[in-house]
Parts: structure tokens; C-alpha cells; sequence
């Protein structure tokens, strides 16, 4: 069955960096777009990034836009978040996403001095 696996997230001050990793297994990860998403304490889970099956075109939340930088190794089936600059309103749970709404477990990212 599809399993996506998030890992990467932890506790980080204001202005640094973390990367994110989703590991894929289940399906044939090199057909598939991918998107990372997050939801915040209170909030409706948003979209933040995602990009194409061959990773030619990515797109991104506006309020992440020159920050955040969504990639991809086929190889590894694998996508990544690189985060950096990192602000307090970044704290959520950031998850990744098949476009068949598959759903890994999240993993928490917490920017805070």
C-alpha cells in the first residue's frame, strides 16, 4: 500500500533552516506530482509547495516564495522542503501528498526563540 514517510522537522529560531524529507514507497513515485502541505495550530491545512513527476515546474505558497525550495530524487523516491529563513508563522505540521490524497503522518516543524 502507499506509505509516505516525513522526517526532518524539529525546533529552530527565527531565521534558520531545516530541510524535510518524504520517503515514498507503494506506488511508482517518478509518475506522480508531489506536494508538501501544512496546517498550523487552529488553521485549515494549507498547500505550501509542490512540483511536477519530473520536477521541471515547482509552485509555492506565496508567503513562502524565495524561502522555501521543493525538489525531488526519482531515484530515491523521494521529495524534499528545503526551508530557509525561517519565521514563527512557519510553525505547523507540514505533511506530504500524492495527488490520489494519500497522506503521510507529518512531522513538526517549530520556529521559536
Amino acid at each position: 500500500q502507499v506509505q509516505l514517510v516525513e522526517s526532518g522537522g524539529g525546533l529552530v529560531q527565527p531565521g534558520g533552516s531545516l530541510r524535510l524529507s518524504c520517503v515514498a514507497s507503494g506506488f511508482t513515485f517518478s509518475s506522480y506530482a508531489m506536494s508538501w502541505y501544512r496546517q498550523a495550530p487552529g488553521k485549515e491545512r494549507e498547500l505550501v509547495a509542490a512540483i511536477t513527476l519530473g520536477g521541471g515546474t515547482t509552485r509555492y505558497a506565496d508567503s513562502v516564495k524565495g524561502r522555501f525550495t521543493i525538489s525531488r530524487d526519482n531515484a530515491k523516491n523521494t521529495v524534499y522542503l528545503q526551508m530557509n529563513n525561517l519565521k514563527p508563522e512557519d510553525t505547523a505540521v507540514y505533511y506530504c501528498k500524492t495527488p490520489r490524497d494519500n497522506w503521510g503522518q507529518g512531522t513538526q516543524v517549530t520556529v521559536s526563540s
